[in-house]
């Protein structure tokens, strides 16, 4: 468990926060890159690290996030005409630059330089990998664009979404290098779900409810090893990559394709739950793309106009007793993705660390939370960069591996877990 002012210290991510000046040193995934389709297209609200941002193209498909209200009487600039590269307050005229310089009010004269006093906050705001990702922290500091192998992919052979979920950014990002869960939670999905089906691994995970966890520190966070009982004298390793702050890569299963989250608050009390699957050597297949936008696999159905999924605690979650009984699902709610956030949730907003009761399962979030704390008090008191701003750490895999019982996963599955060009993930 965790004392209560160090529950506090991660899960408060405000300006000013000492994690939120840790996750500022990030590039974080802001917006879908189709959510801006074309030069001059309608603004988009952004809120993240409980700052509201609103983000543009201009005439000139020049990238814009500054802050949502304008400098004059705060009128939200989601309401802007985006015009001739700018985009302009409809209240009073005020128009704004897409550095968030205020170039024309039209009330004053334009000899009295008045508008180039104003400018708004403004981050970078730039697109890799069909994400378009934000810088929040010093510009001293900015660091080199993302090298995630996903975001290296050519177009065909990747599939990001996100949703909102309603709870604090750490326990959604605890659930996803939790796994353990797996043999209880998803097992039903592990023979139906379409992203997840006829992989060998999955009798593993079936068998043995019951994984030893080793946990090793990489450079850039984790590697969380849950090892189950395979044939005779064999281990089955699931090895997820944590990478600090919040980027977690789910272990494969046969030939489907490998997929991850990034966690990303939205404030206190929400976050954004990035999703990704890519192929390495092979174009994703059409019915693998249905099936991510259909929600299945680690995806959601969402609310139409909405990334609020369809299945949320309002309706909750369009849970199903009936289908629970039958063990068609073992929670009742359809979906990996819906029966995480769905417990996750209901942990309330901020869930109470200091009433855990933590046990060897535990141990890939414990070590995170420990790796954590280390890093934000090495910023806050001597400047040290975070694990995880380094591109050298974003190259990186998970894996799934059968090994023999004397072979531990560290040293046995060294290159299985670092980027092997033009080359499959290992898995089973």
């Amino acid at each position: 468990m965790l004392k209560k002012e160090q529950n506090d210290l991660l899960v408060q991510c405000g300006p000013g926060t000492p994690m939120g000046q840790m996750f500022r040193r990030y590039w974080l995934p802001a917006l879908l890159a189709d959510e801006l389709p074309e030069n001059e297209c309608p603004p988009v609200r952004v809120k993240i690290l409980s700052e509201r941002l609103i983000a543009w193209r201009d005439t000139q498909g020049r990238l814009a996030l500054t802050d949502e209200f304008c400098a004059h009487r705060g009128v939200s600039l989601w309401f802007g005409r985006n015009e001739e590269n700018g985009l302009r307050c409809p209240y009073h005229g005020w128009k704004y630059d897409h550095t968030g310089q205020c170039i024309e009010v039209p009330s004053e004269p334009v000899e009295s330089g008045f508008c180039q006093q104003i400018k708004l906050a403004s981050y970078p705001l730039v697109e890799r990998g069909g994400v378009l990702w934000a810088y929040l922290g010093p510009p001293e500091a900015q660091p080199p664009l993302p090298e995630w192998e996903f975001a290296m992919m050519p177009p065909d052979r990747r599939f990001m979404s996100k949703r909102i979920q309603e709870s604090n950014w750490l326990q959604a990002m605890e659930g996803g290098i939790d796994s353990s869960h797996v043999s209880f939670l998803h097992r039903g999905d592990l023979s139906q779900d379409p992203l997840f089906k006829g992989a060998k691994g999955n009798q593993y995970n079936l068998q043995d409810a019951r994984p030893v966890f080793e946990v090793v520190e990489s450079p850039g966070g984790l590697h969380i090893g849950a090892r189950r009982n395979a044939e005779a004298d064999h281990y089955y390793w699931r090895i997820t990559q944590w990478v600090m702050p919040s980027f977690t890569m789910i272990p494969p299963r046969g030939d489907h394709p490998v997929h991850g989250h990034f966690w990303v608050p939205i404030d206190d009390e929400n976050c954004w739950a990035w999703s990704f699957d890519y192929k390495v050597t092979r174009p994703l297949a059409p019915s693998e793309l249905e099936a991510m936008r259909a929600g299945k696999g680690i995806h959601v159905d969402y609310e139409p106009g909405s990334f609020r999924p369809l299945a949320n605690k309002d309706n909750d979650y369009l849970m199903d007793r009936a289908a629970q009984k039958r063990g068609d699902t073992f929670s009742g709610i359809k979906g990996i993705g819906m029966q995480d956030a769905s417990l996750q949730e209901s942990m309330g907003p901020i869930v109470d660390r200091t009433k855990e009761n933590l046990v060897s399962t535990d141990n890939g979030i414990i070590m995170a939370r420990h790796r954590l704390l280390r890093a934000v008090k090495a910023l806050v008191e001597k400047g040290a960069t975070p694990p995880g701003v380094d591109t050298a750490h974003q190259r990186c895999r998970s894996a799934s591996i059968v090994l023999p019982a004397d072979q531990h996963f560290k040293d046995a599955a060294r290159d299985a877990l670092a980027i092997q060009p033009d080359a499959e993930h290992v898995t089973v």
